[in-house]
């Protein structure tokens, strides 16, 4: 018998203002493993800084880097259960541009997770404009496989 997924509850509080496309909470049944993801950054596999000054593509790369980490140990994007999503800027409107990317990425796309969506002054390399953390479910079997 294929073991069972992890349960997870999201939760959309009905009293509160509806959040735009995440989970006020996430609650995870004990007893499940969970992955606490580094920030993913907008650098390819040799260090170079993709989307130099675009926002908008550097949040692509960071979402691809985000997703293939995830697969390295043995979860996937629809599996976050919280992230957090940095944004150099102190425009509403270039958060929002970020924020679009991460709704139509896998990350929010098939189930909502809670999320943060932050204005920073500056992240940690030259250029970088958008950096992601995440925690996400790692089902059995592939915890069984690490």
């Amino acid at each position: 018998m294929p073991p069972s997924a992890p349960l997870v509850h999201r939760t959309v509080v009905p009293s509160l203002f509806p959040p735009p496309g995440y989970a006020h909470a996430a609650v995870v049944e004990a007893g499940t493993r969970l992955a606490f993801m580094a920030g993913s950054v907008p650098l390819d596999a040799e260090g170079k800084l993709v989307g130099e000054g675009d926002p908008v593509r550097q949040a692509q790369q960071v979402v691809a880097n985000l997703d293939e980490a995830l697969r390295a140990v043995g979860s996937d994007p629809t599996r976050v259960v919280a992230s957090t999503v940095y944004v150099v800027g102190t425009e509403p409107g270039v958060l929002s541009k970020v924020w679009d990317v991460v709704r139509a990425s896998g990350l929010l796309y098939v189930e909502p997770h809670t999320s943060t969506l932050l204005g920073v002054t500056v992240l940690g390399y030259p250029g970088q404009l958008v950096e992601i953390t995440a925690t996400a479910v790692v089902p059995e079997r592939a915890a069984a496989r690490s």
